[in-house]
């Protein structure tokens, strides 16, 4: 072989090493063709947003599709149920979320989600899930966690966290435990900021780090880096671009050995600071190996423009090529085990029928009791929904209740709305006052005090963080905002089931 030729093959192998580690969206419910010839070119993993599912069959068709290009490309997804869904996008989840599997503290349960969860990805053709969330929820002011976290105490969410990721991967889907090293105890957005979390080395310890280390003892295939500051670990990088968390701290200290994926980079933590392209170069060379990007960003121009910065970057000889070439390897490993993974059978009867339900049901705190009002009036107060949310998903109890009480009557109230504006629509009818995280929304309050004062047979259903004393005649606390969540809630109101 010529010393051209050589090079020539040395330049398309960092290219196909740069495809490799990306993890890209698209628009659209069908996958454009520039997507399909990168597959080709070396792409190796598809990142799923709500934009790109209708139904069932047609993600089926979808992730099909794909695999007519690479039948062990990974199709990767945000899927967390709960809040967070991206199956259920347009209806609400069919499963319950962290918070409320926590509040029930069932290890079992847990599995058992994460695993009906997991089967219901992979008929699907899903085969990696951005889930589990592994954050200790320490600051109940956070506002990108809360109902997304398995709870405030660190051993709760260590054994949750290991249940999911045991449950989701009998199903055939690799987890990817998020946010690390934590991102619970925070009070900024990384979507919108740089967060900073100011706690030392025993904090982090003892706190922080025991639900990860209990995913990587449960064989978590992968781990999400969180854009956050932690200065007691790094004092000048976010953790996902920090050689000293992610390989002094992750691989060599915790001894984790899984594929290291990155949240998204356009994300203005990063985007904001260090652009997708630096941010993308830095986050390889400290020891991630696979860039997500596309909940944004979600073109044929992105992917080249990181893949060009990447090959650059070993060009120049500020990016190892033997580092490039690790993280790509480790992404074709874990598609490699996508394939050959033999999935454990659904549970039988009850544990796998209405499972989502059930432990929808089981999560519930009801205090006080009212009778089942004829013809409700429900008012959802509504906050601005965090962006890994999301504010197409429907949630909240009126349409569940409308079912089992006809006449039910709603309206969605949002900041600015008064306490006497729902009392003039409700009338006579008994008021279902709707919240999500009222504890950090001083309006919310407000308007739920003065509802409860003019009307003391008021109903609070709290959907978010139960975090304030309970108020109305009858409140219930549903540990998230899933359509099971809200099911249940209004099974309790109509007063339809016994034994919660």
């Amino acid at each position: 072989m010529t010393v051209l030729a050589h090079r020539a093959t040395a330049s398309d192998e960092v290219t196909r090493d740069a495809l490799a580690v990306l993890q890209p969206g698209f628009e659209g419910t069908t996958a454009p063709a520039w997507l399909l010839r990168r597959i080709g070119e070396g792409l190796t993993s598809v990142g799923l947003f709500g934009r790109n599912i209708a139904s069932p069959e047609q993600l089926a068709a979808l992730t099909a599709q794909l695999r007519a290009e690479s039948d062990d490309v990974l199709v990767a997804i945000d899927e967390e149920g709960g809040d967070v869904t991206r199956l259920e996008v347009r209806g609400g989840s069919s499963f319950p979320g962290n918070l409320a599997l926590g509040a029930v503290d069932d290890t079992r349960l847990t599995r058992d989600v994460a695993h009906e969860l997991g089967r219901r990805l992979a008929e699907c053709g899903v085969n990696l899930n951005w889930a589990p969330s592994a954050d200790v929820n320490s600051n109940p002011d956070n506002p990108v966690i809360g109902v997304r976290s398995f709870g405030a105490d660190t051993h709760l969410a260590a054994r949750h966290t290991a249940a999911y990721v045991e449950g989701l991967q009998a199903a055939g889907v690799a987890a990817c435990t998020k946010h690390f090293p934590g991102h619970g105890d925070t009070n900024v957005d990384s979507h919108h900021a740089l967060p900073r979390i100011d706690v030392d080395l025993d904090t982090l310890a003892a706190r922080e780090l025991v639900p990860f280390r209990a995913a990587i003892e449960a064989g978590t295939k992968a781990v999400m880096s969180a854009h956050i500051l932690v200065p007691a670990l790094d004092p000048t990088r976010p953790a996902t671009l920090s050689p000293q968390i992610l390989t002094g701290l992750l691989r060599k200290e915790l001894g984790y050995e899984g594929l290291i994926v990155t949240d998204g980079m356009e994300m203005h933590a990063i985007a904001g600071t260090y652009g997708i392209e630096r941010g993308s170069v830095l986050a390889i060379a400290a020891g991630a190996d696979a860039i997500c990007v596309g909940g944004g960003l979600a073109d044929e121009d992105t992917v080249l423009r990181l893949r060009d910065a990447l090959v650059a970057a070993v060009r120049e000889g500020t990016l190892p090529q033997e580092r490039l070439a690790d993280a790509a390897a480790r992404v074709r490993a874990l598609a490699a085990w996508t394939l050959g993974a033999r999935p454990d059978a659904r549970p039988e009867g009850s544990r796998a029928s209405g499972i989502g339900l059930t432990a929808a049901r089981r999560a519930l705190v009801v205090t006080g009791s009212a009778r089942p009002p004829a013809g409700p009036y429900v008012a959802t107060l509504t906050p601005v929904a965090n962006i890994a949310v999301g504010d197409e998903t429907p949630w909240g109890p009126a349409a569940e209740l409308a079912e089992l009480l006809p006449g039910t009557a709603s309206d969605l109230y949002p900041q600015g709305a008064t306490a006497g504006e729902i009392l003039a629509a409700a009338g006579e009818r008994t008021v279902v006052a709707v919240v999500r995280d009222a504890h950090r929304h001083p309006w919310m309050a407000e308007v739920l005090d003065d509802l409860v004062e003019a009307r003391p047979d008021t109903v609070v259903v709290e959907m978010g963080l139960p975090r304030a004393e309970p108020r109305g005649a009858l409140h219930i606390a549903t540990h998230g905002a899933a359509r099971v969540c809200g099911r249940a809630a209004a099974e309790v109101v109509a007063g339809a089931v016994t034994g919660v």
